[in-house]
């Protein structure tokens, strides 16, 4: 008997897309790409959050890629303008990122509605892939707690967990650091949860090189994408002078975490109990994990990615780009 094929993964996408605006970070975009030309996955939805862009600029900047990508048809739905625990840090879009892109109106609602909902209509059925704080993710979680268990999975780009940042004023990974209230909410909910840290992440680097490629490459997206790769890592010589690398790569990190869905393969994984520090903390953000190595450990409620095969998955992640 032949077998018949696996059918794709289907995803909602809820990120803090900021890839359009110079100067600001690309990976977000560089993930929904790789999604879109995934054959393993289909988008269903994509949902906007606060985080390297405010929400509303997130969501012009999403309809803009979806365009570029020739995928208009797949749905924006905005979420959350501020961390659960901070309404009031509410950013609105600078009046150029409305003037330029404001056009690209989101579908109406809320995406921790759409979230819980469209989890609900097709139980075990929906990975949600978090590339972003979990803001969104943990108010559908409190809008209807089956929402747990009835998304398939939920992969989170987000957290360190074998390391630190050393960076005293954000000790936690910026998804994490941005809202761990909401980050410790989503650990603490049961569902089904993998991990993709900067402990890989930092591993898997876009270079200038690969950036000059795209930019010479006749594709809509691969121009646009390689000019704004170039700018990133201007941007990030200027930030960080005293790292050596800087000026010469810049960490695929969300595009990693779409690749964990597709390529599990590419990472190691290993089984943990994780809660992150909340409250106003010189740590907060911060990621403990426990490895499950003690006698008597706590129960396990996640899998962290602890390695990557950074070179096939840049191949892979070329690839799959070069097709757009």
């Amino acid at each position: 008997m032949i077998a018949s094929p696996t059918a794709p993964t289907r995803i909602i996408l809820d990120t803090d897309m900021a890839m359009g605006v110079p100067g600001s970070d690309i990976d977000d975009g560089f993930a929904l790409a790789l999604a879109l030309t995934e054959p393993d996955i289909t988008v269903e939805m994509v949902t906007t959050v606060n985080g390297n862009a405010d929400v509303e600029s997130a969501s012009y900047l999403t309809g803009e890629l979806l365009d570029r990508l020739g995928a208009p048809h797949v749905p924006v739905v905005q979420g959350a303008a501020a961390p659960i625990q901070y309404p009031d840090k509410f950013r609105c879009a600078p009046e150029k990122v409305r003037a330029e892109f404001g056009h690209r109106r989101p579908r109406q609602g809320y995406a921790a509605s759409e979230l819980a909902k469209q989890a609900a209509e097709a139980p075990g059925e929906l990975t949600v892939v978090a590339i972003g704080p979990l803001t969104n993710v943990a108010a559908a979680i409190n809008l209807d707690p089956a929402f747990a268990r009835n998304v398939k999975e939920i992969v989170i780009m987000g957290g360190v967990f074998l390391e630190h940042t050393n960076v005293s004023g954000m000790p936690g990974e910026f998804n994490f650091w941005m809202d761990p209230e909401a980050a410790e909410a989503v650990l603490r909910s049961g569902a089904a949860i993998r991990l993709v840290g900067l402990d890989v992440t930092l591993k898997v680097q876009l270079t200038r090189e690969h950036a000059e490629k795209m930019r010479a490459g006749a594709s809509r997206f691969g121009s646009f994408a390689g000019d704004y790769t170039m700018g990133w890592i201007d941007y990030l010589a200027v930030k960080n002078p005293g790292d050596p690398n800087a000026g010469k790569s810049c960490a695929m990190h969300d595009p990693l975490a779409v690749a964990a869905v597709s390529r599990p393969e590419l990472l190691t994984w290993k089984d943990a109990h994780v809660e992150v520090v909340t409250g106003p903390s010189i740590a907060r953000g911060v990621a403990v994990a426990d490895f499950l190595t003690t006698d008597n450990p706590p129960q396990p409620n996640v899998k962290i990615a602890v390695d990557v095969d950074a070179d096939a998955f840049i191949s892979h992640f070329l690839d799959r780009l070069s097709s757009v």
